[in-house]
């Protein structure tokens, strides 16, 4: 029985992580929200946001990697050059420029056009393989393509507005008043939307990317504080290119403060961390394919405490998302399924063809035959012996 739990616990191991970290980006965008509207700038967000992250994951990685650190060639360093400017500089900016001008529920609907965007780079870069006569691919698929739709309904559909409890919209006394999400017209919200679709590009890019740097870079915890940091550097250049004033980096015990320090520990740093370890066992896919749960639980949580509004298209399109969220990981399912099935059989066939060739060279003993090996042709005196 404990052999069981500790079986299923390590097959569940991966699911569990990624929904804690959905729950974490949910807490993370209600608390940017909050902290945009109150004026912070986004530039200095990300700078703040990456000391924290700098900060926790620097002394982790000093200490339980120091035995077994790779070294970083030129070519590392490029790729951690480049994640650095994926994520934290240009998907992190563009994102908080986005969400300012949209809401946390549309950016989280866009979010969702993640695991589509890494399928496919995934794809090009010949980390997945989609091969259309399988069942499993195809749901795969389709599911992204589906999840695609619903965040694209949940997007540009939003028909009558629904009260949960009888919830009544207004300022909410826990929060500043200038949080509480304000209405944009049309083309800031294109506009945001537009930011929102490029952030999700270079997302995207930095987890195929990460993929491919932790192959050959396996420790994690170096190769998240090192990208943090030089994220960090690389977000104090900008800022300091795009915001003139000084008082811009003032910060002090309020929701800024919060919004950076949650965003540096649990959505950078950890969730660097955890991603990649998540990743190396099941691949990128895996990871962006729980996105759509962030637009339910922001959702809610918008809606309770942000007194955002939910609308029957949000509702709608969030049944899509999960209807193609199913899909994705059933096709992913199916395909550990096999690939551990391929495995096993190899190893049946390796312990049959052992055995008997035991047997036979038992056989042979009790007999009183002589014995000879035959040479394996992939050893450096097999010509020899033809010869």
């Amino acid at each position: 029985m404990g052999l069981f739990f500790g079986h299923f616990f390590q097959n569940a191991m991966p699911y569990i992580a990624v929904i804690f970290l959905q729950f974490g980006y949910a807490g993370l965008n209600i608390l940017s929200a909050i902290a945009l509207n109150g004026g912070i700038s986004h530039y200095v967000l990300v700078v703040y946001r990456h000391v924290f992250a700098t900060a926790i994951m620097v002394p982790f990685a000093l200490i339980l990697e120091r035995k077994f650190r790779p070294k970083i060639t030129v070519k590392i360093f490029i790729q951690m050059f480049v994640l650095a400017l994926l994520g934290p500089l240009l998907d992190q900016n563009l994102y908080y420029m986005g969400l300012k001008l949209t809401s946390p529920t549309i950016a989280c609907a866009i979010g969702n056009m993640l695991p589509s965007m890494t399928f496919a780079m995934a794809v090009i870069c010949k980390i997945e393989k989609l091969d259309l006569k399988r069942v499993r691919c195809r749901a795969k698929l389709l599911g992204t393509i589906v999840t695609l739709g619903g965040a694209m309904l949940m997007t540009f559909y939003k028909g009558s507005v629904v009260n949960f409890l009888g919830t009544k919209h207004g300022p909410q006394p826990n929060i500043p008043s200038t949080a509480v999400l304000k209405h944009h017209n049309k083309g800031e919200y294109i506009k945001g939307s537009i930011l929102l679709i490029i952030s999700n590009l270079a997302w995207a890019a930095f987890f195929v990317l990460q993929a491919i740097t932790l192959r050959k870079y396996t420790a994690h915890l170096s190769l998240t504080a090192l990208v943090c940091f030089l994220g960090t550097l690389q977000a104090i250049v900008a800022t300091l290119a795009m915001e003139r004033r000084l008082s811009v980096w003032t910060i002090g015990w309020d929701w800024n403060l919060l919004a950076s320090a949650y965003a540096g520990i649990v959505t950078t740093g950890v969730a660097y961390y955890v991603q990649g370890l998540v990743m190396k066992r099941r691949g990128p896919v895996f990871v962006t394919a729980f996105g759509p749960m962030v637009v339910v639980i922001v959702a809610f949580m918008g809606h309770f405490i942000l007194a955002e509004e939910i609308y029957v298209g949000g509702i709608i399109g969030t049944v899509v998302i999960v209807i193609g969220l199913y899909f994705v990981l059933w096709g992913m399912y199916k395909e550990s399924k096999e690939k551990k099935e391929e495995v096993n059989g190899e190893i049946i066939v390796e312990a049959i063809i052992g055995e008997g060739i035991e047997l036979a060279i038992d056989q042979k003993k009790e007999e009183g035959l002589t014995i000879t090996t035959i040479p394996s042709m992939a050893s450096p005196n097999y010509m020899e012996k033809e010869h």
